[in-house]
């Protein structure tokens, strides 16, 4: 009994460990989505949603998923097929990228060593390559890593907690690409990554 006992205080104390260090996942789709002409968030491909592809990625890595919203943020909740940890609006997101990453990185807690971001347009991210991406953060989560974009980094990315107040002082429709690269973020081949939506056109591009 007293081993029984010991066994399952370990796998509590391990299960509490990890909810307390899990490394949260933000997917921007704050954007007006111009080019698209439409709520490109909401824009179907296999069946579902840009978006809720985006949330099953996000959910490749971390359990506690966010999706930023903005220029349509009471509208994607309601049609979303996918549930996240939570939806955060942003009233700042006609600044561009910029605003979604700092109302994202505002609300996670101070456990968090580090975030993922991923964007609502890239629906043919290999899942194997996220996994190693998952990996890699959990294995090494006060390094930057980043997706490889023919030698300099990208989304999806991994922000560790350092990295933070330098992101939160970027301006504009600009991600965190050259922090990455400045940060020497270690690059990883993630298949799908230049196939993003920008367009209808794009979309029907997809195979």
């Amino acid at each position: 009994m007293v081993a029984g006992n010991g066994s399952r205080c370990r796998q509590a104390c391990a299960a509490a460990f990890r909810a307390t260090n899990t490394l949260p996942a933000l997917v921007l789709a704050a954007g007006a989505s111009r080019r698209f002409g439409r709520a490109k968030a909401l824009a179907r491909w296999r069946n579902r949603s840009l978006l809720d592809h985006a949330i099953g990625q996000a959910r490749r890595l971390s359990a506690d998923v966010r999706v930023i919203t903005g220029c349509r943020g009471p509208l994607l909740p309601l049609r979303a097929g996918q549930r996240p940890s939570s939806w955060l609006d942003t009233d700042d997101w006609p600044q561009g990228m910029s605003a979604s990453l700092k109302r994202g990185i505002n609300t996670l807690p101070s456990t968090a060593r580090g975030v993922f971001v991923v964007l609502v347009d890239q629906p043919l991210l290999d899942h194997d390559a996220l996994g190693r991406l998952r990996d890699a953060a959990q294995q090494m989560p006060e390094k930057p890593f980043a997706a490889d974009y023919g030698g300099r980094p990208g989304v999806p990315a991994y922000l560790p907690r350092w990295l933070w107040p330098a992101v939160l002082t970027l301006e504009g429709d600009r991600g965190a690409g050259r922090l990455l690269e400045a940060a020497g973020a270690q690059r990883i081949a993630i298949a799908g990554v230049m196939a993003d939506v920008d367009t209808p056109a794009d979309l029907a591009a997809l195979t």
